[in-house]
């Protein structure tokens, strides 16, 4: 019961569509299950990549939550994404040649989906 309790919560997260709950999503999904993380040592750009399946009510979702470095430190931010269920594997077979070049192909796509991305344009 503790478990669905969460969900409830983001399907209800996700179907009000506020900008205000993109933490709170970000927090839902990294609590809700073990995710897996592609560290990306020598982009730029991008420090890793988070991909998380969440099962909701016998459907499941896919996440990734990206961390972008930031200048002159040693943190990064985090964004949330909802991509779809080919994501991770494309992404994982091409982030060690470009880092970022795997994330304009394969995650930046879905950047409208919940926003609770940076905008680059």
């Amino acid at each position: 019961m503790k478990l669905y309790l969460p969900l409830l919560l983001f399907l209800f997260t996700i179907s009000t569509g506020k900008a205000q709950s993109c933490d709170e999503l970000l927090a839902t999904v990294k609590e809700s299950g073990y995710g897996t993380t592609y560290t990306s040592y020598d982009s730029d750009a991008i420090s890793k990549v988070t991909f998380y399946d969440l099962s909701i009510d016998y459907e499941t979702y896919y996440f990734a939550v990206v961390c972008f470095k930031e200048e002159y430190s040693l943190s990064c931010s985090e964004y949330l994404y909802q991509v779809s269920s080919n994501t991770k594997l494309n992404y994982s077979m091409n982030y060690l040649s470009s880092a970022g070049k795997a994330f304009w192909e394969y995650i930046e796509p879905y950047s409208e989906n919940l926003s609770c991305s940076p905008d680059f344009n």
